[in-house]
């Protein structure tokens, strides 16, 4: 794809897809629109961050409602979008580094973050960049909604783990590849309700939680089961739920 938006060319191994990087880019400008192509994930927002919050303040001790809960903690955020996590992350006072592939996205998440007053560390690259760059690695990781975009993603979940610090941890969540997958994330959200653009998800880059676990063990992390999250299509909201079959977050920990 010859788009300003590639990932920079000196990256030995890049895990962007050149298919995903096309669909993202035209719905770049629409990131902070509640009601538009995003819609989903600012459903989601609010189950999310409350869940990261208080795995982070799980593990490292915090308390979560403290004013500034996550205060002096390093945070990545891979593949920031519009800044959707960063924003409420540095809120909650972490110092916070967002890194997307596309350029025209971090242009959209640096200008809402300065509209804010709010000062995150935004760059325009790849995981790999961040690591043969010599980055320190974070106390977090937030790897949300990412890894079914990416273009080999053995090796994209063992660049994030550089990224983490020895005692730090790292947030997956992701899309089962099942055929329940397929009729409710796929079909139904990109072609009946229409939440989501059709080819935004494809379902053989879809990921069966076995696999991230495989990919994490391998990268050195240790894995805690993962966790099933279910959408009530009716209230538009999330909980955790025993059911993995469509979507599901698994957090790693690094000894």
């Amino acid at each position: 794809m010859a788009h300003a938006e590639t990932a920079p060319k000196h990256i030995s191994s890049v895990s962007v897809d050149p298919r995903e990087m096309e669909s993202f880019a035209r719905m770049a400008a629409d990131w902070w629109n509640p009601a538009g192509k995003f819609k989903p994930l600012h459903v989601m927002n609010a189950f999310r961050i409350n869940f990261i919050k208080q795995t982070i303040c799980e593990h490292f001790h915090r308390d979560p409602d403290a004013e500034l809960p996550l205060k002096g903690l390093r945070l990545l955020d891979i593949g920031c979008g519009g800044g959707l996590l960063c924003e409420p992350m540095t809120r909650l006072g972490a110092k916070v580094t967002g890194v997307d592939a596309l350029e025209k996205n971090l242009k959209t998440a640096k200008t809402h973050a300065e509209q804010m007053g709010l000062e995150i560390d935004y760059r325009h690259g790849t995981i790999e960049q961040l690591v043969e760059s010599g980055e320190t690695p974070f106390d977090a990781v937030l790897n949300m909604e990412v890894i079914e975009h990416v273009a080999n993603p053995p090796d994209f979940i063992k660049d994030c783990a550089a990224m983490v610090r020895s005692g730090g941890l790292m947030s997956c969540s992701t899309i089962n590849r099942t055929m329940k997958a397929f009729a409710f994330a796929i079909i139904g959200a990109e072609y009946v309700l229409r939440w989501l653009p059709r080819g935004t998800h494809q379902y053989d880059k879809l990921v069966k939680p076995s696999e991230l676990q495989n990919w994490l063990r391998l990268a050195g992390l240790t894995a805690d089961p993962s966790i099933g999250m279910s959408l009530n299509p009716l209230t538009e909201r999330w909980r955790f739920s025993d059911d993995l079959a469509i979507n599901y977050v698994t957090v790693a920990r690094k000894p």
